[in-house]
C-alpha cells in the first residue's frame, strides 16, 4: 500500500499503460472541464458556438507541433466541455524536444522531484500538461472562469481501422452531440420535468 503514497497522503494511481511509455504511438485522448462545466461554447442547431476560452483552446491544439515538434494533432474537436483528439508521438524526434510544461520553467529554480517525474511521464502526457497550463493560464490572465479535470483519458490506437474509427467519431461529434455520454444537458433537463 506505500506505493499508493505521496508525502504520507494517498494518492490515485496512474491511469496509463505500465507496459507502454508513451514516448511514441498514436493515441485517442479525452480532456474534461472540472465538473463537466460547459466553459467552451454550446451547440446550437448542430453548430459548436465557442467562447473566448474555446476559441482559444482551438488555437491551442493548432499550435501544439509547434511546441512539441514530436507530436502532430491530424484530428481534434472542441465540444462544450470536453476535447478529443488523436495524436501521433513521433519517437524518431527525440532530439528535438520542446517541453512547455510548467516546472520547467519555474521562476523558483529548478525542481528535481518534478524534473524526474516529468522524464519518466512520457512526452504524451508532457505534451498536453503544457497544453492544459497554457489554456489555464490564459484563463487565469483574462479573468475567465475555467478549470480541467485533474487527469485525462488516453486511447493507444493499435491500427488503421481502429484510427478511421476514431477520426469519424470525432468528426461527426458536434453532430452527436445530444446522444454524447459527456453531455450532461440532458441531465439537467430531465431534472427540471
Amino acid at each position: 500500500m506505500s506505493s499508493d503514497l505521496y508525502h504520507n497522503k494517498y494518492r490515485i494511481p496512474s491511469a496509463r499503460a505500465t507496459w507502454h511509455d508513451y514516448n511514441g504511438g498514436a493515441y485517442f485522448v479525452t480532456i474534461c472541464t472540472r465538473d463537466m462545466e460547459h466553459y467552451f461554447g454550446e451547440i446550437v442547431s448542430g453548430e459548436m458556438n465557442m467562447t473566448e476560452i474555446g476559441e482559444y483552446v482551438q488555437q491551442c491544439i493548432k499550435n501544439i507541433p509547434q511546441h512539441n515538434t514530436y507530436a502532430n494533432v491530424p484530428a481534434f474537436v472542441v465540444m462544450p466541455n470536453h476535447v478529443h483528439l488523436i495524436v501521433i508521438i513521433d519517437d524518431e524526434n527525440a532530439d528535438s524536444i520542446c517541453r512547455d510544461v510548467p516546472w520547467r520553467v519555474s521562476t523558483y529554480g529548478k525542481n528535481e522531484t518534478m524534473q524526474t517525474i516529468a522524464n519518466q511521464q512520457g512526452r504524451l502526457s508532457t505534451m498536453i500538461g503544457g497544453f492544459k497550463q497554457s489554456v489555464t493560464r490564459y484563463a487565469n490572465a483574462n479573468s475567465i472562469s475555467f478549470a480541467w479535470q485533474t487527469r485525462f483519458h488516453d486511447r493507444i490506437i493499435r491500427d488503421h481501422d481502429e484510427m478511421n474509427r476514431i477520426a469519424e467519431y470525432i468528426e461527426n461529434n458536434v453532430a452527436r452531440w445530444e446522444s454524447d455520454e459527456f453531455n450532461n444537458s440532458n441531465d439537467s433537463k430531465a431534472k427540471a420535468e
